[in-house]
């Protein structure tokens, strides 16, 4: 016989696209519909039920951007239905864009009871199965932000992320709903069609397994009568059935599917929606469960399950009913499915707590798997929190993402900084969400990288990014490819059998070790300034304020604010969600983000003035002014965490006026030499004699990029090699200025593009570092705005902080990975080193480097040059991002060692607080060894009145300490991050205050129990 493959494939298609979707609903009349539109925000159904509800036909346009229109549908059945299972189909005027992206509505019952999730994947609601019943739905007429068209996204500018966008037309055209009969033989014959269809695409050609299915094929379509599918659909499924039971083969690969949706916590949506988003997709995965009984669910972030808590505490009641049956998964341990590059050590340490607590406390459920697919890279230090808080594994995919090499496992062990190690896995799908068709469990299978070695994975299915979550259909398909031949073989499992299994499987996985770099997305590390500089800010705050809201609880007896403090740090935990401090949302998100953490910072301040009135209380000191220390280091001869008299500096800065307008500032440790163009030509370090710019370069010079990447505009950074313009000219002669401090400063003005600059370089008495300042007011579009430190050093890597630690990174481009690295995450300082001499740049509140090596290549100079990048001015999501003022601070320390970056980056973002009155305060905990830092100091969390101090190793060696406390203790104890005492590490037991050992980035946590006496 001819074979005519093609012709089936058509005949296929045309059938699926054009006749079986109708004949899916067996019958179906139209329903009348009246609507109520909320002005404004959001309101809950008990004052939505009350309101006049007015006609609302079919065809009638509504909703304008981010409005909500309450629907009422008053649903009679007809007598003839009776027996029958019938449900109410809801078109809203979906299009054809992804679901989540537009317009969505969660369905009530008539008593308010959330019964599921409206969506254009899954658009029905369950029906009573009565004479008369009614159904509301609260439609949101979320606007498109982000088109697809096809396989991409359009990333055109829209105003439509901005809160005031409501003010625009109607978004959607109401469809016609109706009370439907659903078909399920057709339903399942739809099914069974595609997913065959499906896979015999993903099939070699000549594969007898594939000519077997199109025979099939073939036979069932023509065992139907297009006239009449309902009556010959069960003849046409029985043409099926013997290409369905064809097993799979022994060596199938294994997915370990897992209902999941990811809802991002604002994105292309603000806050306020997000909350509704999570009731949506809850009451879809409950009704699914109550139909469905091989249904399993996991689902991230407790800040979500806190928000259905306090929506809709009935649903979320229904939601723990599930997850004591263990088919309702809380994973992940953190607060939100936070960055995890940029938060600080102690910020990540209260993602997991707060997360993992709140789990415990409401689920009795206990973090086993990190949990975090969408993050744009994964810190080093990561590994060490993970298990601190008694999870070992850990689960991401995004690494996919990486546009220059493949990572090379998909299945390993990941150790970091410390040496710690957890087991990791990237779903080889390369995605999140889903939906078990034939070509993602084909992709899922071959694209595997430890075949051979292993042959499992895990495939999270489900609508995400927006939500939504599994529908009946995904769970269908993934019963027919449990066992069938040429699919890989799917099983619906929790996520810990998976682990389980794997690990038993493949006991000497591979081990990756350090940072996971994400080769892409590098722009996050700076667009939105103002929401980074927020973090930085709320981040320091923090410490200061339980470090001496602690100090008086125990010196003064004050009051601890725990509910408050809570509070404000989940706060400041959601504002570190994946695609808020990155900078990736709509202006609607970074508005709010940026007063939310104002508010934090605020809060703050006025509770750290409060402990430090009670600590300075009574007359003013004989000691002279006191200054309160919140840095873990020494500053001006106060102690770490201490309040004391600094020291006065016996050094002046002198000011010699050169040729050409150049300015020589010095001040015993440094010479500075300033041109009129406010940058700095010559910087020597008196101790070494050593020059720290090269001949002929400049320190503090700002540079003019195009920023103008092909898609994914606030998350992408093209590499810039020698592109862009160095902005030297200013718009007067430089000002020379000195402060009662006894400080020098000089400070020129600039114009470039459609805006303007000042820049000042300072020199204070007896200072290390020379401080500069760049206050911007910044008009740009599709620009990059960086600031240039070239340094004489010669190396050949650079030393990036990151949480509790560093690690080193390459300065040249040897290989693909290495040059894929062209801008990378910092936290307070980067540090270039020779043997004998370094240099470090320090910053307050900036986050994305570059460092580079270069050389004539003649003479053999060599120098490397470290760069910061400020500003950003992409198009979308937020049209008018970073537009503005802004204000950075940045310094450089020539002959700079470790222990010298890690001092003056608490220098530089650690104010020095002035006390009123009192005398000097010893710290609460203090350890005799410089490189052991206290980073933190609290309140233990149970409200025992226990002090809780966490203590790192900051220079990469080895240590011991000793630990000496300022008030009377009955015991200390090791715990976790849980604050339980601790099950890691060769220190369990008792602990020896006065021989502590540390080895390199090692994170301990210390519970001291305060004497009565």
């Amino acid at each position: 016989m001819h074979r005519d493959d093609h012709a089936i494939v058509e005949r296929l298609e045309r059938y699926l696209r054009h006749r079986l979707p109708r004949a899916v609903e067996s019958a179906a009349i139209p329903v009348d519909v009246s609507a109520w539109t909320v002005s404004g925000e959001p309101v809950p159904f008990e004052r939505a039920v009350k309101q006049q509800y007015s006609p609302l036909p079919a065809g009638t346009p509504w909703g304008r951007p981010w409005d909500t229109t309450w629907l009422r549908f008053d649903l009679r059945r007809p007598a003839e239905w009776r027996g029958r299972r019938f449900e109410l189909r809801v078109e809203l005027g979906f299009s054809d864009e992804q679901t989540g992206f537009q317009a969505e509505g969660l369905a009530y019952d008539a008593h308010g009871a959330p019964v599921k999730g409206v969506h254009p994947a899954s658009r029905w609601v369950p029906v009573p199965d009565v004479d008369e019943s009614t159904i509301y739905v609260e439609a949101a007429s979320n606007p498109v932000v982000l088109h697809h068209d096809g396989d991409r996204f359009d990333f055109s500018p829209t105003p439509l992320g901005e809160a005031g966008a409501r003010d625009g037309g109607p978004q959607y055209v109401l469809g016609r709903s109706a009370l439907v009969v659903r078909d399920e033989t057709v339903a399942a014959l739809v099914l069974e069609l595609r997913l065959l269809g499906e896979l015999a695409a993903q099939l070699p050609e000549r594969s007898p397994r594939r000519a077997g299915i199109l025979r099939g094929l073939d036979r069932a379509l023509t065992a139907l009568d297009s006239q009449d599918i309902a009556g010959t659909a069960t003849a046409a499924r029985a043409e099926l059935k013997a290409v369905l039971a064809s097993p799979a083969e022994q060596s199938a690969h294994r997915l370990s599917a897992v209902g999941h949706a990811h809802i991002d916590s604002a994105w292309v949506w603000p806050f306020r929606e997000t909350r509704r988003k999570v009731a949506r997709t809850v009451a879809n995965v409950l009704e699914r469960m109550a139909e469905d009984p091989d249904l399993i669910f996991a689902m991230s972030s407790a800040q979500q399950y806190a928000w259905l808590q306090e929506d809709h505490p009935k649903l979320f009641e229904r939601l723990r009913e599930r997850v004591a049956q263990g088919r309702f998964l809380p994973v992940g341990g953190m607060w939100v499915e936070s960055d995890v590059n940029m938060p600080s050590g102690e910020a990540l340490v209260r993602q997991f707590t707060h997360g993992t607590r709140y789990f415990e406390s409401e689920f009795g459920v206990p973090t086993t798997i990190a949990w975090l697919p969408d993050s744009f890279g994964y810190s080093a230090a990561l590994p060490q929190l993970i298990r601190s808080i008694g999870a070992r594994r850990f689960l991401t995919q995004k690494i996919s993402w990486n546009e220059t090499n493949r990572f090379p496992h998909h299945t390993f062990w990941w150790e970091g900084i410390d040496g710690s190690r957890v087991f990791a896995h990237f779903p080889s799908a390369d995605m999140y969400n889903s939906a078990l068709t034939g070509p993602e469990l084909h992709h899922a299978a071959v694209n595997f990288a430890d075949r051979g070695r292993l042959d499992r994975s895990l495939i999270p299915f489900g609508y995400g990014d927006g939500g939504g979550g599994p529908t009946r259909e995904m769970l269908d398909r993934a019963r027919l490819a449990a066992d069938l031949e040429g699919s890989p073989r799917v099983a619906i499992e929790t996520p810990d059998a998976f682990f389980e299994a794997s690990q038993r499987e493949y006991p000497d996985a591979p081990v990756w070790l350090g940072e996971m770099y994400l080769e892409f997305h590098r722009g996050t590390l700076t667009s939105q300034a103002r929401t980074k500089q927020g973090n930085r800010r709320a981040e320091r705050l923090f410490r200061e304020a339980e470090l001496w809201l602690s100090t008086a609880a125990v010196l003064t007896g004050s009051a601890y604010p725990y509910e408050e403090l809570e509070q404000l740090w989940r706060e400041l935990l959601l504002m570190q969600f994946h695609d808020v401090l990155p900078g990736t949302s709509i202006a609607w998100v970074h508005e709010e983000a940026e007063s939310r953490l104002a508010h934090v910072a605020t809060r703050l301040e006025e509770y750290i003035r409060t402990a430090l009135d009670a600590l300075g209380g009574g007359e003013p000191s004989a000691q002279g002014a006191l200054v309160a220390n919140a840095s873990p280091v020494s500053r001006d001869g106060i102690a770490p965490h201490g309040i004391g008299v600094p020291r006065a500096a016996h050094d002046s800065v002198t000011v010699e006026r050169l040729e050409d307008g150049h300015f020589a500032l010095a001040n015993g440790r440094l010479r500075v030499v300033v041109g009129p163009d406010g940058t700095v030509n010559s910087l020597v370090d008196a101790a070494t004699g050593r020059e720290a710019v090269p001949d002929g370069q400049r320190m503090n010079q700002l540079q003019l990029h195009p920023d103008a990447p092909p898609n994914w505009d606030a998350w992408d950074l093209d590499a810039h090699p020698g592109s862009g313009v160095v902005i030297t000219s200013t718009t007067g002669p430089a000002q020379v200025s000195e402060a009662g401090d006894g400080s020098v400063s000089v400070t020129v003005e600039r114009a470039f593009g459609r805006s303007t600059a000042r820049q000042t370089t300072t020199l204070r008495p007896g200072s290390a570092r020379v401080d500069f300042a760049t206050e911007v007011d910044w008009h740009e579009s599709e620009r990059l705005l960086k600031v240039a430190f070239p340094t004489t050093t010669a190396t050949d890597r650079w030393a990036a902080e990151t949480q509790f630690g560093y690690l080193w990174r390459p300065t040249h481009t040897n290989t693909s990975w290495e040059a894929a690295q062209f801008e990378a995450c910092a936290h307070r300082w980067v540090l270039v080193r020779e043997p004998n001499f370094g240099v470090a740049v320090v910053n307050e509140h900036t986050y994305g480097h570059d460092v580079t090596r270069g050389g004539d290549g003649d003479s053999g100079t060599v120098s490397t040059t470290v760069r910061l990048s400020l500003l950003r001015s992409p198009r979308y999501p937020d049209p008018h991002a970073d537009q503005g003022r802004h204000r950075f601070h940045y310094a450089v320390v020539p002959g700079a060692d470790v222990a010298d970056a890690v001092r003056e980056g608490y220098a530089v973002t650690d104010a020095a607080r002035p006390v009123r009155a009192g005398e000097s305060v010893r710290p609460l905990v203090s350890s005799s060894e410089e490189g052991i830092l206290i980073d933190t100091v609290k309140m233990a969390d149970d409200r025992s009145g226990d002090v809780i101090v966490r203590i790192f190793e900051a220079h990469g060696t080895r240590h011991r300490t000793t630990l000496s406390f300022g008030f009377p203790v009955a015991s200390v104890t090791e715990v976790d991050l849980m604050e339980r005492p601790s099950a890691v590490g060769p220190e369990n037991g008792p602990v020896d205050l006065a021989d502590l050992v540390f080895t390199p980035f090692r994170l301990r946590t210390f519970r001291i129990t305060r004497s009565e006496k």
